[in-house]
């Protein structure tokens, strides 16, 4: 029975300790796995390779906006089915509840008014994660309704886009929004205020052949997808091979598409730098144009 003592006393092996789910994220770009508690302290920014990984509309108010500033407008606008439509597995309508979570207000876009070091603003944060971040008929209605009410009150404009493009969903009704948005801002442009676009990891499609590619300013975030067609698309189109890179933000700063690239951890800052000049622009002109002219006079008077 000598080997029967042995397999009683041998050690038991120690029951392995189960981890929760999400503790641990692999960065997309590098594989580096990362601890979500660190991740979430460098701004979902990987430590290893900088990827930019994505972000709610609600992070990127906690990011940029001033501590309790963000008020949320234009909620009540709510998704309809105009076209009917259904695949093969499930009706649009189907699609749109199952996005929203039970959250009967959220959509491809969150809109309202807030601050940045003080200064207050009209903002637009589009969410990748509510059907790819797709512009339908109620994303373009809030943004038509921000920019209405920013020209009314005279505030700056910033729009954080990351969209996959128009909602193949809605047709027609959803090319309409890029027309749309795009006449709002023509005439808030025309009031000479100031309109700040943000393009994130991806802004492709009617999103970026529409309000993303107008802004006075357009900021990118580092390596983020930029484009208005996939490259197979355009190369199959044209016939050539394309060169590396070409719809990242990189290639598209040296060609004069955007104007600066910011990485996250410096963003607030870049806006509200932006801010204030353009506020102190507008000040400055409305004292010149309130001073009355002075006469000429004549050398020696």
């Amino acid at each position: 029975m000598s080997w029967l003592k042995k397999i009683i006393s041998l050690p038991r092996p120690q029951q392995r300790r189960q981890m929760p789910d999400g503790v641990w994220l692999k960065c997309p770009r590098c594989g580096e796995i990362l601890f979500r508690q660190e991740l979430e302290r460098n701004l979902w920014v990987c430590s290893r390779c900088s990827k930019h990984l994505r972000l709610s509309p609600e992070q990127y108010v906690r990011i940029l906006c001033d501590e309790g500033s963000f008020a949320t407008l234009f909620g009540g606008i709510r998704s309809s089915d105009p076209l009917r439509f259904r695949d093969a597995r499930e009706k649009y309508s189907d699609k749109v509840k199952r996005a929203q979570r039970g959250d009967p207000e959220r959509e491809g876009v969150m809109t309202g008014r807030a601050r940045i070091a003080g200064i207050p603003l009209a903002l637009a944060v589009m969410d990748f994660s509510f059907m790819g971040g797709s512009m339908g008929s109620v994303v373009g209605e809030r943004i038509a309704k921000l920019i209405q009410l920013a020209l009314q009150e005279r505030m700056a404009l910033i729009i954080i886009s990351c969209s996959g493009g128009a909602r193949m969903h809605e047709g027609i009704y959803s090319l309409m929004q890029m027309a749309k948005t795009c006449a709002q801002l023509a005439r808030f442009q025309a009031a000479r205020l100031p309109f700040i676009s943000v393009l994130t990891d991806p802004t492709t499609g009617g999103v970026s052949a529409s309000f993303a590619m107008l802004g006075d300013v357009i900021v990118a975030e580092p390596g983020a997808l930029i484009g208005f067609a996939g490259p197979r698309v355009i190369r199959e189109t044209i016939g050539q091979e394309l060169p590396s890179g070409f719809q990242r933000t990189e290639f598209l700063l040296e060609k004069g598409f955007i104007d600066q690239i910011v990485p996250r951890h410096q963003l607030r800052e870049a806006l509200a730098l932006l801010l204030k000049h353009f506020s102190d622009s507008a000040r400055c002109t409305r004292v010149s144009q309130s001073v009355p002219p002075r006469e000429p006079r004549m050398h020696g008077q």
